[in-house]
């Protein structure tokens, strides 16, 4: 009988030993059965937001697509320049108040097609240009003249040398099929195709102050008398020449000589 006792003893010891655990698991199976049921509803929310993804892209389909991004940049991205200028963003100008001053620009066509450019400024009673546009060849290049009248300042106003000028000037660019003559009506035709090069500002230099960009000034003014003297030179004749044209105009010559001599000699002999 002890042994029974202490058998049964030992045995409820040794199963509450083993109920134990069992009793302290049953909250981590719950535990686990909420974790696999939220991952359940998460992948079933997960297929219901990608079916109506689908349905959505299905129905897009009636509506224009929006516009991608490689459109969007290309729109953001500059200009391609048909245009080298130097100087590139500025004009100087002399102060000399009371008078008509020069400046001028070099304009280069860099592009690998013919290039029209025109002028356009702000004051255009005071300002004009020499060429106001032209037509450039594929690495062709000219130095452009610029002028303007010079203002005396007000008994109020600061000299312009030491303001900002309101003054600006405008190239613009349109690309052609060829070699063909300026009109200044081709950018009002095909304004589409117009770019701005540059807008250029107005620089007065001291001419009591010597600089380099007075002295690159007036060697480019230099080049651009010479540009302009060039210009107006008339075309070289470059047709075929006859061939001994100096020994026919000789044996006229003399020919003429001794038909005017038999002429004297006959005078003579009838006399």
């Amino acid at each position: 009988m002890a042994i029974t006792e202490q058998g049964s003893e030992g045995g409820g010891k040794v199963w509450g030993l083993f109920k134990l655990p069992f009793r302290q698991n049953s909250p981590s199976i719950s535990s686990s059965n909420s974790v696999n049921s939220s991952v359940m509803m998460h992948s079933v929310h997960s297929h219901h937001s990608n079916n109506n993804t689908n349905n959505n892209g299905e129905g897009s389909n009636s509506q224009p697509a929006a516009p991608s991004v490689t459109s969007v940049a290309r729109s953001l991205l500059p200009t391609r320049r048909r245009l080298r200028l130097d100087p590139p963003s500025k004009l100087y100008f002399p102060y000399e108040p009371g008078k008509q001053v020069r400046s001028a620009i070099k304009i280069k066509n860099t592009s690998k097609s013919h290039v029209a450019f025109k002028f356009q400024t702000t004051a255009p009673k005071s300002c004009f240009m020499r060429p106001p546009g032209a037509i450039l060849a594929p690495g062709e290049s000219l130095i452009a003249t610029v002028f303007k009248f010079v203002e005396h300042p007000e008994n109020n106003e600061k000299p312009l040398l030491e303001q900002k000028s309101k003054v600006k000037f405008k190239i613009m660019s349109l690309k052609v099929k060829g070699p063909m003559d300026y009109i200044p009506e081709m950018f009002d035709e095909q304004k589409d195709q117009v770019a701005i090069e540059q807008i250029l500002r107005v620089i007065f230099l001291d001419m009591d102050r010597p600089s380099a960009a007075f002295e690159k000034l007036k060697r480019q003014l230099a080049e651009a008398e010479a540009e302009l003297e060039e210009r107006k030179k008339p075309p070289e004749d470059n047709g075929p020449k006859m061939i001994g044209e100096g020994l026919v105009i000789d044996e006229w010559k003399e020919r003429r000589e001794r038909y005017l001599a038999k002429q004297q000699v006959g005078g003579v002999d009838s006399a």
